[in-house]
């Protein structure tokens, strides 16, 4: 299980590496985001444990300008500030949080907010209890992928990338 979450942040890295920072960038191109302390979140004890109840639940951006589909799942707890870049295919990140929610409800919301976004399902994959999920809009770039494992405590552990496209 380790071994699927260092892949995941290892491909979320390479597509970032990718981004170019231009001349005429006044802006650092990898700015920090607040803390899971300062992150607002669901109340306690308001963590979806189905999808529905989830998609109606108003999410956080995860950043400011994020797409709407890279939003932190309600009742996350984001583990270490995003990272964030810009390309020529615009805006993109990383993050990883944690959350009380099973994997297949993590995947299952994130899916609902891309397909609602206009991407299209491009991967799907299951190991173990670890679920794994991708989607792309080709014609503008933006993308989404999550990976999400159960780890100890009975909470499950999140890795999502996105490109908002350009």
């Amino acid at each position: 299980m380790k071994r699927i979450v260092a892949a995941a942040l290892m491909a979320g890295a390479a597509g970032l590496s990718a981004c170019e920072r231009t001349a005429a960038d006044s802006a650092p191109a990898v700015e920090p985001t607040p803390t899971s302390s300062s992150v607002p979140t669901a109340p306690s004890g308001t963590v979806a444990t189905d999808v529905g109840a989830a998609a109606a639940t108003p999410a956080q951006p995860i950043v400011e300008g994020a797409p709407s589909f890279a939003v932190l799942y309600p009742g996350g707890e984001i583990d270490a500030p995003a990272t964030v870049a810009t390309s020529a295919a615009g805006p993109g990140g990383l993050v990883a949080f944690r959350t009380d929610a099973d994997p297949a409800t993590i995947v299952e919301f994130y899916r609902t907010r891309a397909e609602a976004a206009g991407l299209s399902s491009v991967m799907a994959m299951n190991m173990g209890e670890a679920r794994s999920y991708g989607a792309a809009k080709a014609d503008a770039g933006a993308n989404l992928q999550v990976v999400a494992s159960p780890i100890e405590g009975g909470q499950t552990s999140v890795q999502l990338s996105w490109s908002a496209g350009g």
